[in-house]
């Protein structure tokens, strides 16, 4: 059977194994330590074209972008663990918002995408329904019962919202210098916590007002 290319493996079944291998080689690539992963740099890795590469993602930019989305689950995983036991809204909240900033600098895979400023394709992607949709499965799992605390539906995709807005804004600009764990979560404390706990309080008492 023919092996040629393909780093000597057997060539992909279909367009999604072929997808598969080179999102795979992309991620060996970061976590190796290049700071600039690139097309051509993946095709030599596959001992493919770069022309074979192109059939499946049109850029460099548009092949990051999908290394980082295909680690997705377990980043999300492994969040939510590290969230287990918050049940006050506030602190849970600015937690999240926290650990999501300093996780996605430290994994290379995310890292990367963040480097570049101008990277509008990833900007506009931060705040859309998909996005949206994933910050709820974390913020839904909390051991929080929000609807309890005044919060409808609508209020928790915008709370999702304003999560997301704080970490995208962290992770373009960090901060000269960038601020330390623990006073980065008090700033967060400071300005998105007492939000939560004023928004909180307001809605329980209009809730018991009504009852």
């Amino acid at each position: 059977m023919r092996t040629h290319g393909w780093a000597g493996l057997i060539p992909p079944a279909d367009d999604d194994e072929a997808a598969t291998r080179i999102i795979a080689a992309a991620g060996e690539l970061m976590e190796s330590g290049a700071t600039d992963v690139n097309i051509r740099q993946v095709a030599q890795k596959l001992g493919i074209a770069r022309q074979t590469v192109y059939r499946y993602f049109p850029n460099s930019q548009a092949l990051l972008v999908a290394t980082a989305q295909h680690a997705t689950n377990k980043f999300l995983d492994d969040l939510a663990r590290s969230l287990e036991g918050l049940t006050e809204p506030s602190d849970a909240i600015v937690e999240a918002v926290a650990l999501t900033f300093e996780r996605l600098q430290d994994n290379r895979r995310f890292a990367l995408l963040f480097a570049h400023p101008d990277n509008t394709e990833l900007t506009a992607e931060v705040t859309a329904t998909r996005s949206i949709a994933i910050g709820r499965v974390i913020v839904d799992h909390l051991p929080i019962d929000w609807a309890g605390h005044g919060w409808t539906d609508a209020d928790m995709n915008e709370l999702v919202e304003v999560m997301l807005r704080f970490v995208q804004s962290l992770l373009v600009d960090p901060g000269v210098p960038p601020r330390p764990p623990n006073e980065l979560r008090a700033f967060l404390h400071r300005w998105v916590g007492t939000a939560i706990e004023a928004k909180s309080s307001t809605s329980t008492s209009v809730a018991r007002a009504q009852s």
